[in-house]
């Protein structure tokens, strides 16, 4: 890294811009705001990845709104989730304030006609879910032909939800020739497909390889049976004091979990598809200022919450796909802070964690507790472990877990033999619509 690139005015921001920063009190650019803000103010498309926690939205923010002060003009800003598009307003908020500008934030949960006066305003910036954009564009209730910048955060994860329809509906929309970012954690082939079909030529930028973990993070696993999760939960919440992020993958179990944990003394609230926007706003807000000490979340939440000091992260559930185990664990070790995230797998769930440990490029170590009974993976699943550690002994030989536990490396043989196991869900049946109000999601 250059020496005289440590702090934003290198980077060919305005003056204006520099002294809101300063107002902000921010003064060193993260890696991907580094790399990314001189490319963008040329104008080139950019596909950047980076860890989540580390500024994309700044970093696109930051060009975008010095480029609509001087040429004006639109941008559009996609994000999969409801709380993602209130984060992102949130943090461009200040910057659109000191150059009078406004933005627009379409999202479901909120009757369509209530967004049509913020519309009429012709913001700077739309900030929307794919779903409720559609909406507005079939509606006839929004032009996009002012749009000279479009940004797609966290595309990946919009792809995973089915948006794809959506998002190529609405970029049709879109004038030709404009420039157009796409920012995520992870940046998997479908993106890449999109990429092709919208951008000119666009620079990559890649802080750390697609699927990296926060390395402020540090990991660990407990193998259990479903009925001792609660034991162990009970044990973690104990031994940590902070604020806690307790993963669940359906809404009907995020309730009964938030219940079993009130049971346990804990302040807690719940996050998920159930919720009205109002009361997911007011759980956040009082997790942040600390009104609940833990929050209960289906993956909903887990691209829309920047809080920097939540200290644990716990996946009672394994994600849907292991790309989410990945912005789950983002949600600690924010900011330059250390975080943890501890992991609960059945022992019929060892094929999951695999996949997990091959995205990351690292096994998770594996933990033990006296209190309660510990398990391991099922015998056929060792088995086949086992086997493929013995053909290829030099990659997969054993080693000690930092809990005194055994576990396996992982194997090439493995690798192959699941290979055709870990392909993306077809989502021929249509795209889920998790930000409209009869969504069927369950989340």
């Amino acid at each position: 890294m250059s020496t005289k690139s440590n702090d934003f005015r290198h980077l060919g921001l305005a003056p204006d811009i520099l002294a809101v920063l300063d107002k902000l009190k921010f003064v060193t650019p993260t890696p991907i705001q580094e790399q990314a803000i001189p490319i963008a103010l040329e104008g080139k498309d950019i596909m950047g990845i980076a860890q989540t926690g580390t500024g994309k939205t700044l970093a696109f923010g930051l060009p975008t709104i010095q480029r609509l002060a001087a040429e004006g003009g639109q941008a559009l800003i996609l994000v999969p989730t409801r709380e993602l598009a209130l984060q992102v307003d949130e943090v461009l908020a200040p910057l659109l304030d000191a150059f009078a500008m406004t933005s627009a934030v379409l999202i479901g949960g909120i009757k369509i006609n209530m967004q049509i006066p913020d519309i009429e305003r012709k913001p700077a910036v739309i900030i929307a879910t794919p779903g409720r954009m559609n909406d507005h564009i079939y509606q006839g209730t929004i032009d996009l032909g002012d749009v000279c910048v479009a940004i797609l955060d966290e595309a990946d994860r919009m792809l995973d939800m089915g948006f794809e329809p959506q998002v190529n509906s609405v970029l049709r929309c879109v004038p030709p020739k404009i420039q157009t970012m796409l920012f995520s954690a992870t940046m998997p082939a479908d993106i890449l497909k999109l990429a092709n079909k919208y951008m000119e030529l666009p620079i990559s930028i890649e802080i750390a390889p697609s699927g990296t973990a926060t390395k402020d993070v540090s990991q660990e696993l407990f193998i259990v049976k479903e009925a001792l999760k609660n034991d162990v939960l009970r044990m973690l919440l104990d031994k940590y004091k902070g604020t806690v992020l307790v993963f669940i993958r359906t809404k009907h179990k995020a309730s009964r979990i938030t219940r079993n944990i009130r049971a346990m003394g804990a302040k807690v609230t719940e996050i998920h598809s159930d919720r009205s926007m109002s009361q997911r706003n007011q759980a956040i807000n009082g997790f942040k200022r600390g009104r609940y000490r833990v929050l209960v979340a289906t993956d909903v939440a887990a691209r829309g919450i920047d809080i920097s000091k939540i200290e644990l992260v716990v996946n009672y559930d394994l994600p849907d796909d292991a790309e989410n185990y990945v912005h789950r664990i983002g949600r600690t070790g924010r900011a330059g802070m250390e975080g943890h995230a501890v992991t609960l797998a059945t022992p019929t769930q060892s094929q999951d964690i695999e996949k997990i440990e091959r995205l990351i490029k690292m096994t998770l170590p594996r933990s033990m507790h006296p209190k309660f009974a510990n398990a391991k993976f099922s015998s056929g699943e060792a088995k086949r472990r086992t086997s493929s550690s013995r053909s290829s002994s030099s990659r997969g030989s054993s080693s000690r877990g930092s809990s005194g536990t055994r576990r396996s490396g992982s194997s090439r043989s493995k690798a192959k033999s699941t290979k055709g196991k870990t392909a993306r869900k077809s989502s021929s049946s249509g795209p889920i619509r998790p930000d409209a109000p009869s969504s069927r999601r369950k989340s």
